[in-house]
């Protein structure tokens, strides 16, 4: 079945560019936007053989400073990959513009279950297994934050220092880039952001971090283990309790009062609670979370920032195709920033 063709894609060169970078490919290729891209863009190529490929692009328009970078994403997991961090195999890297008007890279195609829902971790998994996909979203954390980064050739991905810091300068900016139709919501935003900067905890220890880390980030197998984290368009270096604070911002309990933000798959029957969560992760790394609150606080923030960029990069077309489910983000912002208040006053 040929697949309908997407936006981002020009087909005839891409198509060359396999034929020149990847073995064994057979035209013609099929490509594929893949559903649930809120950034970067990711899509499935298959050739007439049936072998299949990922494929990430930067948006098709309206792209911030700083941001989606692909030499940057190939080059973090083809560091961690040998290094025994679940990724997919890197295969290739394309910086000429000319080939599809952006850089793009391909890694392997990773099957197994990305779990956005409830429904689809109660036709996927027994009740009696589910436990297994927190605790190994735990365990695999905490094994890429136990990784030294000099010793798999990334050292130099950023500055070592005031990360927290450096992260509410980078995440101000790109809020306020990201503004539109003149809604600032009233500076809460720049207040919240404020009150983070002047609380910020010592860090302990620098780590690789991902900086997206979330279930529906992840592809796990028949038994409930990671076999890859995707995303990594945010990784950088870093205090790795960012990590721990903003999946605690996605991972939403059973006997919540309100959804949140977070995908509805962890709220399915027999999954492990937001606190085993964090005791797993606990006990995996060693590391002291007593601060946890504070980084919850900031991944409210961020997460409430980058939204409102992807708002503004979808108003102005850049989602190659996917366009549905961006009416509720201003709301959804603001709910998010008063939650970071809430839980700031709270700590």
């Amino acid at each position: 079945m040929r697949f309908v063709p997407v936006r981002g894609i020009d087909e005839q060169n891409v198509s060359k560019w396999f034929t020149e970078h990847v073995p064994d490919v057979e035209l013609p290729l099929e490509f594929e936007l893949i559903a649930g891209g809120r950034s970067n863009l990711t899509y499935r190529v298959e050739d007439a053989a049936g072998h299949r490929w990922a494929l990430r692009r930067p948006p098709v328009s309206h792209v911030l400073p700083t941001a989606h970078d692909m030499s940057r994403e190939h080059r973090v997991i083809s560091a961690l990959g040998p290094a025994g961090v679940p990724v997919a195999t890197a295969v290739g890297l394309c910086t000429d513009e000319s080939v599809n008007q952006a850089p793009f890279y391909v890694m392997e195609f990773v099957d197994g279950h990305i779990l956005r829902s409830a429904e689809q971790v109660i036709a996927n998994y027994e009740e009696s297994a589910r436990p297994a996909i927190g605790y190994s979203l735990a365990e695999t954390l905490a094994g890429l934050h136990a990784i030294n980064p000099d010793d798999v050739g990334l050292g130099d991905l950023a500055r070592r220092e005031g990360y927290i810091e450096r992260q509410i300068k980078r995440w101000s900016e790109q809020f306020s880039n990201g503004i539109v139709n003149g809604d600032d919501y009233g500076g809460l935003v720049e207040r919240v952001g404020n009150e983070l900067r002047e609380r910020i905890p010592e860090q302990i220890g620098l780590g690789i971090v991902h900086g997206d880390y979330r279930l529906d980030n992840t592809v796990f197998d028949d038994q409930g283990r990671v076999r890859a984290i995707l995303d990594w368009e945010l990784c950088t270096l870093g205090d790795p309790m960012a990590d721990l604070g903003l999946l605690s911002v996605y991972w939403n309990d059973r006997a919540e009062d309100e959804a949140g933000i977070g995908v509805s798959a962890t709220t399915a029957p027999g999954m492990i609670t937001k606190q085993q969560l964090f005791d797993r992760y606990a006990e995996a790394s060693g590391r002291d979370i007593s601060a946890l609150p504070f980084y919850t606080a900031f991944g409210q923030w961020k997460l409430a920032c980058i939204m409102q960029g992807v708002y503004a990069r979808y108003l102005g077309g850049a989602g190659g195709g996917d366009s549905g489910g961006f009416e509720g983000y201003p709301q959804t912002v603001r709910h998010m920033v008063m939650s970071a208040a809430d839980t700031l006053a709270a700590w």
